[in-house]
């Protein structure tokens, strides 16, 4: 009759080196950097990790508890995995924000220096499809695997809540807000902090103040790309980010018709005036395609993104069908190219996304460095 032999112990200290690869899913850094791991027991293959979060009504409590299961349970000795949830007091709440401070600074008027490309997705009137392409291109690059934010700076037509399928408020430490996670990609919109069918009243002081406090106020972290969803036109709120983010790029979305291009050359104008890049210009609603037999009809015309695109001096980015799958991955709540990936609008849309150019930082106002050589 051969020996029994005991089941190795877990190690505890093993476990907690393995949830280094887990991170929070709202903030996208390591539990353990952020403090918020707790205690970790083990006992006959039984593993209790308690996990410490910022606040009570946390919506992602599923999402982190299937992450650190899966991590802890392919440990050895494991057989059982518990994860305890707490709540940080107040003055831990505190302390956290000031950790997240000092780990990633929020965004503020040098945003470009440190790597992240900004841009702004403008045009001169509504209804082009303008916050589609925006919500659209950040999932596409998020799927690259990049660090992706969405402004949503339309204060009176908001619609990131719906294209995103995302309705609750961010969550607060301090005056720190976290942006609103779905389908990879950040959001900040102000359609988190009212009720659907609320409208925006606002005058230009109060739209100038809840812009700035999007993007100062914001723990964006490390992004690689921020993506700003402009309101229509040429107006206060556009003015205002630009000199919040003095290093955005613009994207100009127009649509085939000659009436869009002529209210969108407005944009680029504005561009050339302000010293603002134009990266290049996205026509949308291209074709509408007949979702049975794939004929292709130009409901709006043709020509009208190359036209805007030659009196620019800009690139034709891309031009986008219209067409079923678009539309319905829209009344859903899930960007198309996550909906439908297949579809004509989806392909497109993510091979947009991989030529977007490099924004150009502007060197009108800056100082420049100098140096002296000797002779």
């Amino acid at each position: 009759m051969g020996l029994l032999t005991r089941p190795a112990g877990v190690d505890t200290d093993t476990v907690r080196d393995a949830l280094a690869a887990v991170h929070d899913p709202e903030i996208g850094r390591p539990l353990a950097e952020l403090g918020m791991l707790g205690e970790i027991t083990a006992r006959r293959g039984h593993v209790r990790v308690e996990v410490r979060l910022t606040t009570e009504s946390c919506p992602l409590v599923d999402e982190l508890r299937h992450a650190v299961t899966t991590v802890v349970s392919g440990e050895a000795g494991v057989r059982e995995v518990e994860v305890a949830f707490s709540t940080m007091a107040p003055r831990e709440r505190a302390e956290f924000a000031d950790r997240l401070k000092l780990a990633a600074p929020p965004l503020n008027g040098t945003l470009g220096v440190g790597g992240t490309r900004v841009y702004a997705i403008a045009s001169g009137k509504g209804g082009v499809g303008k916050s589609t392409v925006t919500a659209n291109l950040a999932v596409a690059l998020a799927a690259q695997g990049k660090r992706v934010g969405v402004l949503d700076a339309d204060v009176w037509g908001y619609s990131m809540p719906q294209l995103f399928g995302v309705r609750r408020n961010p969550v607060v430490l301090g005056e720190l807000m976290m942006p609103v996670p779905a389908h990879g990609v950040g959001l900040m919109s102000i359609g988190f902090f009212v009720n659907e069918e609320q409208p925006v009243v606002w005058r230009g002081p109060m739209l100038h103040k809840a812009l700035q406090q999007f993007v100062t106020d914001t723990y964006w972290g490390s992004l690689d790309a921020l993506l700003v969803d402009l309101p229509p036109g040429t107006g206060d709120a556009t003015l205002s980010l630009l000199e919040f983010l003095p290093d955005t790029t613009l994207l100009a979305v127009t649509t085939p018709q000659r009436t869009a291009t002529v209210v969108a050359a407005r944009v680029a104008r504005m561009a050339a005036e302000t010293g603002v890049p134009l990266a290049g210009v996205i026509e949308n609603m291209t074709a509408s395609v007949c979702g049975s037999c794939g004929e292709h009809t130009s409901v709006f015309g043709t020509g009208g993104g190359a036209l805007l695109a030659e009196e620019a001096g800009a690139p034709l980015l891309g031009q986008v069908p219209l067409d079923i799958e678009l539309r319905e991955a829209g009344d859903r709540g899930v960007p198309v190219v996550v909906d439908a990936p297949g579809s004509a609008s989806a392909r497109e849309l993510a091979r947009i996304a991989t030529v977007l150019p490099a924004p150009q930082r502007k060197l009108a106002g800056r100082a420049l460095p100098l140096s002296v050589v000797s002779r």
